[in-house]
């Protein structure tokens, strides 16, 4: 059967193709306004987006046709795609087939590889009527062929809070293995929450547009999470970036006055605490199997207003302070959510992000800051 619009979460747009139906997390109107390759690469990638319906079937074929971009020597895993019955786990299926992009990072050079379609089979469904939620792979851009059930289908409308969260390649999902384990879909499944993931790799930048569009997107709770982006692209200085954060916390505040909103500062990365950028891959690393990152600027190097991440938590915790009178703005120390000492136990598998253990550290500990007992997200 064709897949009815309603039943996908956590997208902007959904875009008809030859195949089927292509979800982007960033609406027309962006894409159009600042085609930059990264970008759009990123937001085709369905980080946070699911399709969720209710059926008493006990079989479900869900046909897709991935595309990946792949980076030989870099060790990066196939997308998955996660289903859940009434809150379980009852499927987990690694993609195959597809389209591959080869980018060889050494050289920069980039070949296109057609393959077939995947099918993602869940059977043995218990008897009875039961919510499904199939989370789509946060780290391959996918088109929606089709869905197949042995049962009726129709949508849930269970009302659930509306949360919208922007990052950095953290929030998108990197080092995650599967698409419900990034953190922000760890919080939102423990919290009960509808997420809409702009967690967008190397993108967190204070962009106007992203300010927009949480600005227009429907929200009981918003987050966002700011800074590491701009350290390891060194996009800007300390007098660009504050008003820059000001601005887009104003932008957001023109839609939702009055949603609690919690501001993010970086988590611990050693690389970037005390060093700017640019950031860079290792170039000893590639073919390694594991590409690691590395700082480029020179440590301490802060006199002229260059950024590092020690730098963006107090500016950020002080530009909160000064905005004291929105009552309805938090600061969350990223540190809280993965510090120095998770880092000496969970240590970051390429220097700059999380694994698969502490992504789900980082959302349960950021579910029980936001959504529990006194948390922003829980009045």
């Amino acid at each position: 059967m064709n897949l009815p619009h309603e039943l996908i979460r956590g997208a902007a747009e959904i875009e008809q193709t030859a195949r089927g139906l292509r979800p982007h997390r960033l609406p027309t109107w962006v894409r159009e306004q600042f085609p930059d390759g990264q970008l759009l690469s990123m937001q085709s990638q369905p980080s946070g987006v699911r399709i969720v319906f209710r059926t008493s079937a006990t079989r479900l074929d869900l046909v897709t046709h991935p595309t990946r971009i792949d980076y030989p020597g870099a060790g990066r895993p196939r997308g998955r795609i996660d289903v859940y019955a009434d809150g379980e786990p009852v499927a987990r299926d690694v993609l195959g087939g597809g389209d591959r992009i080869e980018v060889d990072l050494a050289t920069g050079r980039t070949g296109f590889h057609a393959g077939p379609a995947h099918t993602t089979t869940v059977s043995g469904l218990p008897a009875g009527r039961h919510r499904i939620e199939i989370w789509l792979p946060h780290n391959e851009s996918i088109e929606l062929v089709g869905l197949r059930a042995d049962a009726p289908i129709e949508p849930d409308d269970a009302g659930r809070p509306l949360w919208v969260h922007h990052g950095s390649s953290i929030s998108h999902g990197s080092n995650a293995l599967a698409p419900s384990e990034i953190w922000p879909a760890v919080a939102a499944r423990r919290a009960g929450a509808e997420l809409r993931n702009l967690g967008l790799g190397g993108n967190a930048l204070a962009d106007p547009f992203l300010a927009r569009v949480i600005r227009d997107a429907p929200a009981d709770h918003i987050s966002v999470k700011l800074g590491i982006n701009v350290v390891n692209l060194d996009g800007m200085r300390l007098r660009t970036f504050v008003p820059a954060v000001h601005g887009f916390l104003d932008t957001i505040r023109d839609g939702h006055p009055d949603v609690p909103l919690v501001l993010i500062s970086p988590l611990f990365c050693g690389i970037h605490e005390d060093t700017p950028g640019p950031g860079a891959i290792d170039p000893a690393s590639i073919g390694s199997g594991q590409v690691r990152f590395a700082a480029t600027g020179t440590p301490g190097d802060t006199a002229m207003g260059r950024l590092t991440l020690q730098v963006i938590r107090r500016e950020l915790r002080s530009l909160a302070d000064r905005r004291a009178a929105d009552k309805n703005l938090h600061y969350l120390d990223g540190t809280f959510l993965y510090g120095p000492d998770d880092a000496t136990e969970l240590p970051l598998p390429d220097g700059l992000h999380p694994g698969p253990e502490a992504h789900q550290r980082i959302g349960a500990r950021f579910a029980e800051y936001a959504f529990t007992g006194n948390g922003p997200f829980a009045r």
